[in-house]
């Protein structure tokens, strides 16, 4: 779904921020670090380009037909004199 390597060279860059006399826990400090991320990175509901593209694609042809099929119901209204109700939302 997502591609690790920018987690794991953010938390490279955090690991490598922690002072010598810390390098003992860099290794800890990294692996936290990278799980608390994947982990936050899989609760946020994301998907990928590619599913991205496809919706999109999914919703374009849905508008188009929706437009078509208001254009009939529109047409048919006319040719059988009715007078369509008002789109406008009430109070307004």
């Amino acid at each position: 779904m997502f591609e690790k390597r920018p987690f794991d060279d953010f938390a490279s860059k955090l690991g490598k921020a922690v002072p010598d006399s810390l390098r003992t826990a860099q290794q800890d400090v990294g692996k936290t670090v990278r799980a608390g991320l994947s982990g936050a990175m899989q609760r946020l509901d994301l998907v990928s380009r590619e599913e991205f593209e496809v919706q999109s694609a999914v919703l374009a042809r849905t508008r188009e037909k929706l437009e078509r099929m208001e254009t009939r119901v529109r047409l048919l209204e006319e040719k059988l004199g009715i007078t369509p109700p008002s789109t406008q939302a009430p109070g307004e």
